[in-house]
């Protein structure tokens, strides 16, 4: 696997900045306020054992391998002359079953948000942008780039948190809205079931914390990870008295999150109880004042 290029500080000249992604929801309305255009950066640092995107997980552009069942018929194996195919050693076109597809597109900054902002009458008027993956701060001067490019339209950002401090500060500054999860307080447990601790996540939470930046946090309710009455109760302490913050999300397990493994390659291995339902419990939050939604 491609790994992302190292995340240190942000690049002072990012023109002409390209990044990969891997999908474009048009019409969203479970990505922020309104009605948006999200937009999924791929690759993530993380490794969360429940995650539902493993499209998202690579760097890189990869197959994708869906729909009907294959015929063994080894066509896709021949040599074929199709440049799009060439990074891939396999035909993605001749398959009879139309099994395969690319996932991951490379694109200039300025491009892609040319060509979201032909609606941009739309957008500004019933919602905005989304920047979500994967993980967007582990493209930072695509991201950056593309954010400076799509103002003025409403910029959300979706992240995981995971990225050093002066990256995470630059695409907060230039975003409207930023959607961050809190996945575990305690950095052993962190680090068991997301492959890192927390340290950075929660620094850049503490940092957006003392600003007057409008933040979500998003609590992913694993069955027997993060949904002990304990755990939720640090998550509460954490963000107590924070007037930025507009209220936490919880959201629980998605009995759905392997289903799409096999299609690129992976297998998925959670390591915990999927037929328990989670713990759903928004009283910790209320006890500190915090508005919690279940989503």
């Amino acid at each position: 696997m491609c790994c992302a290029a190292p995340l240190t500080t942000v690049s002072a000249e990012t023109a002409m900045a390209s990044g990969v992604i891997f999908d474009i929801k048009e019409m969203s309305v479970n990505d922020g306020p309104g009605i948006r255009t999200t937009v999924f950066l791929k690759g993530c640092p993380l490794r969360c054992r429940w995650c539902h995107n493993p499209e998202g997980l690579s760097f890189e552009p990869e197959i994708k391998e869906s729909g009907l069942p294959c015929l063994g018929c080894g066509l896709c194996r021949q040599p074929c002359g199709h440049e799009d195919c060439r990074p891939f050693g396999r035909c993605l076109h001749i398959c009879p079953q139309g099994r395969l597809k690319q996932v991951g597109e490379r694109v200039e900054a300025s491009a892609l948000a040319d060509r979201i902002k032909r609606q941009a009458d739309f957008l500004l008027a019933n919602g905005g942008v989304t920047l979500s993956g994967g993980e967007p701060l582990a493209q930072p001067d695509f991201l950056i780039e593309l954010e400076r490019s799509l103002k003025p339209l409403h910029l959300a950002l979706e992240t995981s948190g995971q990225a050093p401090l002066p990256v995470f500060q630059a695409a907060c500054a230039l975003a409207d809205l930023v959607m961050i999860d809190i996945k575990h307080m305690d950095p052993g447990q962190h680090k068991r079931w997301t492959g890192a601790d927390n340290r950075r996540i929660l620094a850049n939470i503490a940092w957006l914390k003392a600003r007057d930046i409008p933040f979500i946090v998003r609590v992913p309710l694993i069955p027997g990870v993060n949904d002990s009455q304990e755990n939720l109760a640090a998550t509460a302490a954490f963000l107590a008295d924070v007037p930025a913050l507009r209220h936490v999300e919880l959201l629980p397990y998605n009995t759905l999150a392997g289903s799409k493994y096999a299609s690129v390659g992976r297998t998925y291995d959670p390591g915990f109880d999927e037929t328990r339902p989670p713990n759903i419990d928004c009283t910790p939050f209320a006890a500190r004042g915090i508005c919690c939604q279940v989503l």
